[in-house]
């Protein structure tokens, strides 16, 4: 698909015409049957992200992973060369789970120079072959180089973790993630090591919530409680000026004026005496004067970019100094996982940890207000009181096109992969 960095003229769903304009189906959120293909078709397939580079801070630390979806569990790792290598929590001998504490459903992180299995006590080193078998001389002809862990293809993109269940991934990486995201390569995720970590277990199809954070159309009726009583008034509505899509991503671009220059009784007490609030801290980090990647439809008073990696990555950049992360895994057809990770540059006063805080605070408040929704959409879409004719408006192209690209995935599973 190609990019389009602005559009002549016309709604911007227009100048994508594959996309169409047509009313939509959500049978994709309600449907057992689809949830089953999509999890074969999509995550067992597409580059997922993980974690970060900094999970791994150290040679021979490690993570695990629960993906739910794919039915599996991995194991990121840093070796002792210091590659990010990724496995299937599996143990090679009984099929035991490899590395956990307390409770064998959680994940779990720490340090180590050998993975060792709990059950029989065959150990792994951090690259994954065998390396110890207990009572070796006992098995039949066996060859410990046969039996390492299962790999799983893991690449690193700007410092973000990604891996690809499939035997053999149809694209590398960056060739799927495609110009539009790759283009953030020099963004100095690396330099915000502050972080503030979420996780909420949601009654609702994935794509549900995911939803919620592809269009601002919602933003002046359903977050009027962020706004003071002085600027309820002026939330009369919101367009986003920029929209960009590419393969399966997308991205949305959003302008504003500071916060810090909006009228005193637009704010908060809390806002002005931690001189932060939702949309982060006023007073921004030096980043330096290139950003790579953001604000690709030059918007003027250029405020935050929500670039969207297929299939369940969110990556919010905003323009004074801060980022988060949304990820979306899918644990039944309708209900999901949610993770939530908030990065700032690490304060260095307490006037910083201050703002910092106050930032994570007002994020909690405003995900809370779209998760409240959700429920009760999903309990509504499975009625099928109303089914196939959806009407998605010129701001809610994200919404199109990301349903569009699941549908897309799945044919082609069918098609090429299944042969139906």
């Amino acid at each position: 698909m190609a990019l389009y960095p602005k559009p002549p003229e016309g709604s911007w769903t227009e100048h994508y015409a594959d996309v169409g304009t047509g009313v939509v189906s959500y049978e994709d959120c309600i449907s057992p049957e689809f949830y089953e293909v999509e999890r074969e078709a999509i995550f067992k397939r597409a580059w997922l992200n993980v974690g970060r580079v900094e999970d791994l801070p150290r040679k021979g630390t490690y993570f695990t992973r629960e993906i739910e979806v794919a039915k599996t569990s991995i194991i990121v790792v840093r070796d002792l060369e210091g590659q990010v290598r990724a496995f299937h929590n599996i143990c090679r001998h009984r099929g035991n789970k490899l590395m956990w504490n307390d409770f064998p459903r959680e994940e779990t992180k720490g340090s180590c120079r050998a993975f060792t299995c709990k059950y029989h006590g065959w150990r792994y080193a951090l690259d994954g072959s065998c390396t110890f078998v207990q009572q070796e001389s006992e098995f039949f002809n066996l060859d410990k180089t046969d039996y390492g862990l299962a790999p799983v293809h893991c690449e690193v993109w700007a410092g973000f973790v990604f891996v690809n269940l499939a035997q053999e991934p149809s694209q590398s990486l960056r060739e799927f993630l495609g110009p539009m995201i790759s283009a953030l390569d020099g963004y100095p995720f690396g330099r915000m090591t502050e972080r503030y970590d979420f996780r909420a277990d949601v009654n609702c199809n994935w794509k549900v919530f995911l939803d919620a954070f592809q269009e601002y159309y919602h933003v002046p009726v359903l977050h009027s409680q962020e706004a003071t009583p002085a600027a309820r008034p002026k939330m009369n509505g919101f367009e986003a000026p920029h929209y960009q899509l590419d393969g399966p991503h997308r991205m949305v671009s959003t302008s504003s004026v500071p916060r810090r220059l909006w009228p005193a009784d637009y704010q908060y007490p809390i806002e002005i005496a931690t001189r932060s609030g939702l949309f982060g801290p006023w007073d921004e980090p030096d980043l330096g004067e290139a950003l790579p990647g953001t604000n690709p439809g030059g918007v003027r008073k250029w405020s935050m970019d929500n670039f969207q990696i297929f299939p369940n990555t969110e990556i919010l950049i905003w323009a004074n100094g801060w980022y988060l992360t949304y990820r979306y895994w899918p644990t039944s057809y309708n209900t999901h996982r949610f993770d939530g990770t908030l990065f700032f540059p690490p304060a260095t006063t307490a006037s910083q940890r201050a703002a910092n805080e106050c930032a994570v605070v007002m994020f909690k408040e405003f995900a809370l207000q779209d998760a409240g929704t959700l429920v009760g959409t999903q309990r509504a879409l499975e009625s099928r009181a109303a089914r196939d004719d959806f009407p998605l408006n010129d701001q809610e192209l994200l919404v199109r096109h990301f349903h569009k690209s699941v549908a897309d995935w799945v044919e082609e599973y069918e098609h090429k992969i299944v042969g139906v």
